[in-house]
């Protein structure tokens, strides 16, 4: 089933014509809910990964031997929607939901002992519109990281693992990767995912524009609140940040959110080039005024049947990751920045 983006509130190159010509094109991965398997691009489903090649492991000490079991994640999970699409949890499903969520304790993990990572993404270049190309030759991007928050000086930080190959020499795949005894938090746990890509009209963060122009935005958007105060209305304004500007959820390419922190250059470590937005990974696929950014297929769904969260992946708290990617030379390291 395909996704569609709704037409914006307000054309906003209308009402800020030099937006024009810093339009840009992002493409919505649009995750769902599904059973995909190794030979497609997902979020949170299995990864191609050569049966000969080492998985990836976390190695920097941090706490690790407490948390939830990746197994009771997923049911709880499961259990939660099938229990909200028949009504509510019964009274006994709310006794194993409380069991499920429990978290434990085991005492044979060391803080030092190499935990493995768990996969979030793989995308496959001839299923998503606009991925940047890989480094020689490579048509496949796999995106890990450690289940625990607990990485760098302020031990919150997060632990990726950007891997990009070439499809065609994974001879034998791996059956059944290594899987961590505990997780640190039920966010860094994905849920498999089908991805139905759509292409749409991006523009910068209103923090990176000409100050001029973001000073005609805020002038703008300030005279909306003094109209809705006059009339006095209480519904939800339509913003440049929020509606306008980048979409909400996972989604490759086009301008980064700097929504928690000041812009700031994201410079490759190697060659010093501008490095441009390779993927986000986002908690939440809409918001905005109204939900703006929910796709028309999903208007007549329940209110209580919409899940904003289909992935139920968790970066700080309803946060993004944007990955970047060096434009100059894709081999050489990526980045990322929490928001």
């Amino acid at each position: 089933m395909t996704r569609t983006t709704p037409p914006r509130p307000v054309h906003v190159e209308e009402l800020f014509p030099k937006l024009g010509a810093l339009r840009g094109v992002t493409t919505r991965l649009h995750p769902r809910p599904g059973r995909p398997d190794a030979s497609v691009s997902s979020v949170g489903g299995p990864l191609l990964w050569p049966a000969d090649e080492p998985w990836p492991f976390c190695t920097e000490p941090h706490k690790r031997s407490r948390g939830y079991r990746v197994a009771d994640i997923h049911r709880r999970r499961q259990l939660l929607a099938d229990a909200w699409a028949r009504d509510r949890p019964s009274d006994e499903e709310r006794v194993l939901l409380t069991e499920l969520g429990r978290r434990h304790r085991d005492q044979d993990v060391a803080d030092t002992e190499p935990i493995p990572l768990i996969g979030l993404v793989q995308l496959y270049r001839r299923d998503v519109p606009g991925l940047a190309p890989g480094p020689d030759g490579c048509d496949l991007l796999q995106v890990l990281w450690c289940p625990f928050e607990a990485h760098g000086p302020s031990r919150y930080g997060l632990a990726l693992h950007v891997r990009w190959r070439r499809s065609d020499e994974v001879a034998v795949p791996l059956d059944a990767p290594p899987q961590p005894s505990l997780v640190g938090f039920e966010g860094s746990v994905a849920e498999p995912c089908v991805l139905h890509p759509e292409q749409v009209v991006t523009y910068p963060y209103a923090g990176s524009l000409p100050a001029r122009l973001e000073k005609k935005i805020d002038a703008w958007e300030a005279a909306q609140e003094r109209k809705a105060e006059i009339q006095g209305l209480d519904d939800e304004l339509v913003t440049y940040h929020h509606d306008l500007s980048i979409p909400q959820g996972c989604r490759v390419g086009g301008f980064p959110s700097w929504h928690t922190t000041d812009p700031h250059p994201m410079n490759c470590e190697t060659c010093a080039a501008p490095m441009v937005l390779l993927l986000t990974i986002d908690s939440s696929e809409w918001d905005g005024a109204h939900g703006s950014w929910m796709p028309t297929e999903e208007w007549d769904v329940p209110g209580r049947l919409r899940d904003r969260c289909p992935t139920k992946i968790e970066v700080g708290r309803d946060g993004l990751l944007n990955i970047f990617a060096c434009p100059a030379e894709p081999g050489h390291p990526h980045r990322w920045s929490l928001q």
